[in-house]
């Protein structure tokens, strides 16, 4: 029972991750439109500046803001210089552009900080375990993830559903044009939401560098996953981006852990660990495909 749960807080883990970047990924698609394969390289761009700070510094806390600051600027620059000319133009332009992207962020990291992953120590006062319940030890860091995740989630909620800025951004995300013929300033509020998602790409980034190599590339393999979190909880909501994000966490988790040991209970062993392997890989696929099935704009289609 203790591993179970050890799983389950591992699998939450891993959703309040995909959560920070489904959420901006899902903002930017349900409001501009904009499909944004770049949003994986903000997230390697977030966890290299912050983890770069935070070894020359020592600060946690400075390789933090670091992280947010130069993912948000990041954003904000690829917003200005690339994503407001493709507005118009079809998902097709939008997915070659934006890979382009992938590609000159992948050349100039490497160019910047070399080939060779960084490896950071979890910070002096995050570091260690503590005893939850029922002799259970678990990792202070990945509490902490989980508990930054959940503020997070909190707060977007808030600022989607009770602020003016949030009630702008869901009503831009139904009918942009009647936004603009009230006078709101439309490019302004896409490039504030840009640069949040942004933000939020890059503090995922930063959090998941003691935990993970900070290598190049990193960032499309979280992508993958954070597309599929998307369309399982619906384009454009928070609410089913956070849903979607536990589940895929949990699910991932648990079926990586448990199903080959289940397998060799009826096959031999090898053959269990390749299947179960295999099978788990696809899990979150399958419940891609189940909820598209049953619900094909998503768990939660309405906006928030």
């Amino acid at each position: 029972m203790t591993l179970f749960v050890e799983q389950l807080l591992n699998g939450l883990q891993l959703g309040v991750m995909l959560f920070l970047m489904a959420a901006g990924l899902t903002l930017i698609f349900g409001i501009m439109g904009v499909i944004n394969l770049a949003h994986g390289s903000i997230y390697m761009v977030g966890a290299y500046v912050g983890c770069y700070v935070f070894l020359q510094t020592g600060s946690f806390l400075t390789g933090f803001a670091a992280a947010i600051a130069g993912a948000a600027v990041t954003g904000i620059l690829i917003e200005f210089v690339v994503i407001r000319r493709l507005y118009q133009r079809d998902h097709l332009d939008q997915v070659l552009a934006t890979f382009a992207l992938i590609l000159l962020f992948n050349q100039g990291v490497t160019m910047v900080f070399g080939l060779q992953p960084l490896f950071v120590a979890m910070p002096s006062f995050l570091s260690g375990s503590v005893e939850l319940f029922g002799g259970l030890i678990y990792p202070v860091y990945r509490l902490a993830i989980i508990a930054v995740g959940l503020l997070v989630a909190l707060g977007l909620y808030l600022l989607i559903n009770h602020t003016r800025i949030g009630m702008l951004v869901r009503a831009g995300s139904t009918n942009r044009e009647m936004v603009r013929a009230l006078g709101v300033r439309v490019g302004l509020l896409y490039t504030l939401v840009f640069g949040l998602g942004a933000l939020l790409a890059g503090l995922a980034g930063f959090m998941a560098g003691p935990i993970l190599a900070v290598q190049v590339g990193m960032g499309e393999q979280i992508l993958i996953t954070t597309f599929v979190v998307v369309v399982i909880g619906g384009v454009g909501s928070i609410r089913g981006a956070f849903v979607a994000s536990l589940l895929v966490g949990v699910v991932d988790t648990l079926l990586r852990s448990y199903l080959p040991g289940l397998l060799r209970q009826v096959m031999v062993g090898p053959e269990a660990d390749a299947l179960g392997a295999g099978i788990s890989s696809m899990g979150i696929y399958l419940i891609m495909a189940i909820v598209l099935l049953i619900r094909p704009k998503g768990l939660f289609p309405a906006h928030g």
